[in-house]
């Protein structure tokens, strides 16, 4: 049994550090609010995160990845909001624009985390690991809800963990994020690379 989690932590973890749509925007969040505003960012991937090992228990995720429909639906509702969020970043990063305030206060806190929770939540491909490859990953062992729980609270504790020490990175880089340059430069690369995403996540299989 330890032999098979050991495995299947190991392919959580690869799931967890190859950088994807949840990366950009954590870095996008980073870059225009800081770090407080990031963290709070993670912890709407993490939420989304639960919520799709909710709809897998319950075999709702199962029906989206069965019907095209639905899944179409899911995957451009995904990639138009990371297109959404792309734009907005090179909009706030544009030539001339006034530098964002790190951390401000209101309710940047309620905006973040629920950035974080819809793009994972209209992230499709989560859906899909969660359906197919998940159950594939539990201990035989134990029983599938119990087995399929621990993947999940797993996962979960690896990408807080992953996405929690890298903005801890970016926040120890700040000095340097914060040179007007370097931010706007950084900012639009991100816009660039959420928009890149918006379109991969639009035409994939």
């Amino acid at each position: 049994m330890l032999t098979h989690l050991a495995a299947a932590v190991a392919v959580l973890g690869l799931l967890t550090v190859v950088p994807g749509p949840d990366m950009a925007v954590v870095t996008r969040r980073a870059l225009a609010a800081g770090s407080r505003d990031a963290l709070r960012t993670v912890g709407g991937i993490a939420t989304g995160l639960l919520v799709w090992g909710a709809l897998t228990a319950a075999g709702l995720s199962a029906v989206l990845t069965a019907s095209p429909a639905a899944y179409l639906a899911v995957r451009l509702l995904g990639a138009a909001y990371l297109v959404f969020l792309g734009a907005q970043a090179l909009r706030q990063h544009r030539r001339g624009a006034p530098a964002p305030t790190a951390d401000p206060p209101g309710p940047t806190a309620a905006s973040a985390w629920r950035t974080g929770l819809l793009c994972n939540l209209f992230n499709p491909k989560i859906a899909v690991f969660y359906t197919g490859l998940l159950p594939a990953l539990a201990p035989p062992r134990l029983p599938a809800a119990w087995a399929m729980a621990l993947l999940v609270l797993l996962h979960v504790s690896l990408t807080l963990v992953w996405l929690g020490c890298y903005v801890l990175l970016i926040s120890r880089a700040r000095h340097v994020l914060e040179r007007p340059g370097v931010r706007r430069t950084l900012g639009r690369a991100t816009g660039v690379v959420l928009i890149g995403f918006g379109v991969l996540v639009a035409v994939a299989a």
